[in-house]
C-alpha cells in the first residue's frame, strides 16, 4: 500500500512531464541550429515568434532547407505523401506564429496537459510582467519572487520543519545508535514508535517536505521550459548581460554568474543538510550534496543567463526564507 502511495504521484508527474518539452531546432543534416553570436541553441517548438532579425532569418532559412530536403525525398519515393505532409506541418514557421507581445494562454492550440496547465500560463505571466516593467529579463526575477511569495505559507512551514529536525537530531542520533545492531521486527517496531514520539515532541510532520517538493518540481521544469520557448526573453538585457548568452560564450563579466550559482546552491543545500538523518545517512547526504553542487556549477557555464537569473533568484529566496524560519524558532 505504501509503495502504491509513492508510485501513483510519481506516474502522474511523469505523464505530465512527457506531454511537452523544449525541442531543439535541427537543420537538414540533423545538426542543432545555433545563433553563432550568442551561442543560444534555438528551440523548434517556440511559443511565439522572435523579434530579433538574426533569429528570424535562422528560422526562415532552416524552413527553406527542410522543405527542399523533404521535396527531394518525396520525389525520390523515400517518403509517402502522408509522411511528407506530416513533416512539412512540423517545420517551425515563424511567419505564422503569434508575436510574443500578443501571446496568450490559448496561442498555438492545445499541446497536452503539461504545457496547457503549467508552461503556457507561466509564459503568459512572464510576457505580461515584461511588458509592464519594460524589461523581460527583469520579469524573470519578478515572477520568480511573485510565485515564491504566493507559496510562502506552504514553504515557510517546510523550512520550520527543517529547523525542528535539526533540534531533534541529537535524540534521533541516539536512537540510531540504540538500535544500530538490532534488525529483528520487534526492535524495528519499537524504533519506529520511539521515533514517532520524538517527532511528536518537536511537532514534526515527516510528510511536510513532500508537499513543497510536489509544488516546487513542476514549477522548476515549467520555468525551465518557458524560458527556453519564449524568444522574447532571450532578446533582452539586464545590467548589460544578454539573456541568451551562456557564461562560456560571453566570458568576461559573465563568468561571475556560475560562481554566484555555486554560492547560493551551497547555502541553500547547507541549511537542509542531514536534517533528521542518522550519522551514516548524513554523510551520504553530504557527499551527494557536493556531487550535485559540482554538477550544477559545471552545467551553469553552458546555461543561458536567463536560466541562471531564475536559479539565483529562487535559491536566494530559499536562503532568506530559511533564515527567517531559524530566527522565528
Amino acid at each position: 500500500m505504501k509503495k502504491n502511495k509513492i508510485l501513483i504521484p510519481f506516474l502522474v508527474i511523469m505523464i505530465l512531464f512527457m506531454t511537452g518539452c523544449t525541442k531543439q531546432l535541427k537543420d537538414a543534416d540533423g545538426k542543432v541550429v545555433q545563433n553563432k553570436e550568442t551561442g543560444q541553441t534555438l528551440p523548434s517548438n517556440i511559443l511565439c515568434a522572435p523579434t530579433d532579425e538574426d533569429n528570424l532569418e535562422l528560422y526562415r532559412k532552416n524552413r527553406e532547407e527542410l522543405i527542399e530536403k523533404y521535396d527531394k525525398q518525396l520525389e525520390d519515393g523515400d517518403i509517402s505523401k502522408k509522411e511528407y505532409e506530416k513533416k512539412i506541418k512540423n517545420i517551425t514557421d515563424v511567419d505564422n506564429i503569434v508575436p510574443c507581445k500578443k501571446f496568450s494562454i490559448t496561442s498555438g492550440g492545445y499541446e497536452g496537459i503539461w504545457t496547457t496547465i503549467f508552461v503556457k500560463p507561466l509564459s503568459w505571466l512572464l510576457v505580461q510582467v515584461g511588458k509592464f516593467l519594460g524589461n523581460y529579463a527583469l520579469a524573470i526575477i519578478f515572477v520568480t519572487l511573485l510565485i515564491r511569495l504566493a507559496l510562502y505559507p506552504v514553504t515557510i512551514k517546510t523550512a520550520r520543519q527543517s529547523e525542528s529536525l535539526q533540534k531533534a537530531k541529537p535524540e534521533l542520533d541516539k536512537l540510531e545508535k540504540k538500535y544500530a545492531n538490532k534488525t529483528d521486527q520487534e526492535s524495528m517496531n519499537r524504533k519506529a514508535q520511539e521515533m514517532m514520539m520524538i517527532y511528536n515532541k518537536y511537532k514534526i510532520n515527516p510528510l511536510s517536505g513532500c508537499l513543497f517538493s510536489f509544488l516546487q518540481i513542476p514549477l522548476f521544469f515549467a520555468f525551465y521550459e518557458a524560458l527556453g520557448r519564449l524568444p522574447i526573453l532571450f532578446e533582452d538585457k539586464f545590467l548589460t548581460l544578454e539573456m541568451a548568452v551562456a557564461p562560456i560564450k560571453g566570458m568576461g563579466f559573465y563568468l561571475i554568474l556560475p560562481f554566484l550559482v555555486l554560492l547560493v546552491t551551497y547555502f541553500s543545500f547547507k541549511m537542509n543538510q542531514g536534517a533528521g538523518l542518522g550519522t551514516d545517512q548524513a554523510k551520504q547526504m553530504k557527499t551527494m550534496m557536493y556531487v550535485m553542487m559540482g554538477m550544477i556549477f559545471i552545467m551553469s557555464f553552458s546555461m543561458s543567463t536567463a536560466i541562471i537569473f531564475y536559479w539565483i533568484t529562487n535559491s536566494g529566496f530559499t536562503i532568506i526564507q530559511n533564515i527567517i524560519a531559524k530566527r522565528s524558532k
